[in-house]
């Protein structure tokens, strides 16, 4: 994984191009920050939906044993029924030619969410019933644990195609398998030396599973502590650089703004490489619990059904 940064002394050679080294490649957005964003939308959605549906049903006179209130269960039962058909999909191969999974992930997190949703409606957030409050609370640790569940998928997958990503293609997709930050810094060898010492370190195997998983929670504040001690040594590297090349004080901050994007960018990549195959165990394990309770949300929905017809 290593790139082998080395600080050497910058060479002397004219720069007759813009800017030396490949400074796009390592400050274009490459979908992490979207990303992020999408990781947050799901949040703020699944917050005011509950929010939402806490209103709606106080602001209103129905009953959950009510036509309306009986509807809105059926509804939100019956999506939360066909969220399992992305399971499926996924396992039985006579339906592995029906369409791309990218589509079908998409339907299950509508269907995940929109469920949930409906039913909360239909119980006004009231447990009157013991069949009615474990399928309530098996619908709410279902749903919590769908919206981890989605955060650590698209953190192993290649988007939301369904594939598996492994570590050559992350580090082949974020470029960290060519040279491109040891001549876009060249001018500046301390920071291509935190830069190094850092990778080298998120590289190096873990002794056993507790330093394993305190890497995993650590490597973000190291990450951020080699990015300030960077940007430190960024101000002087590039105030003699611009003294040397006749810069003015706008291209200056351009420049300096620029790098400072694109040590960002690498050392998150780092982080992602690092924290990678921690992601993987936890989606192992998230799977191992998530699926019981699926099953649990099932039998107690089925039962609640029952026994609303019976009594």
């Amino acid at each position: 994984m290593s790139l082998a940064i080395k600080a050497e002394a910058p060479a002397r050679a004219p720069d007759t191009s813009p800017m030396r080294g490949d400074l796009s490649a390592l400050t274009e957005d490459d979908g992490s920050r979207k990303r992020m964003l999408s990781d947050w939308g799901v949040v703020v959605l699944v917050a005011a939906l509950v929010i939402g549906a806490w209103v709606i049903s106080r602001s209103t006179g129905y009953k959950p044993g009510s036509d309306l209130g009986y509807n809105l269960g059926l509804a939100g039962g019956i999506m939360m029924l066909l969220v399992l058909i992305y399971s499926l999909r996924k396992r039985f191969k006579f339906m592995f030619k029906l369409g791309d999974m990218k589509p079908w992930f998409v339907v299950h997190i509508v269907l995940g969410i929109g469920g949930p949703f409906l039913v909360l409606l239909h119980s006004k957030f009231e447990m009157h019933s013991l069949n009615a409050s474990v399928a309530l609370i098996c619908m709410l640790l279902v749903a919590g644990s769908g919206i981890v569940g989605r955060y650590i998928y698209m953190r192993i997958h290649l988007g939301l195609s369904g594939r598996h990503a492994n570590l050559s293609e992350l580090r082949a997709k974020h470029g960290l398998d060519s040279e491109k930050v040891k001549p876009l810094f060249d001018f500046a060898p301390p920071i291509l030396k935190h830069l190094a010492e850092f990778e080298e370190e998120m590289a190096r195997p873990a002794k056993n599973l507790w330093q394993s998983w305190w890497r995993f929670f650590a490597v973000g504040g190291q990450a951020r502590i080699v990015r300030y001690r960077c940007y430190l040594d960024l101000a002087p590297a590039t105030r003699v650089r611009a003294n040397r090349r006749h810069w003015d004080r706008s291209k200056l901050m351009r420049r300096r703004s620029a790098y400072r994007k694109a040590i960002r960018n690498y050392l998150g990549h780092v982080q992602e490489i690092a924290q990678f195959d921690a992601y993987v165990r936890l989606f192992s394990l998230w799977h191992l619990l998530h699926i019981p309770l699926l099953y649990l949300l099932v039998a107690s929905s089925v039962a609640h059904v029952v026994a609303v017809h019976m009594y």
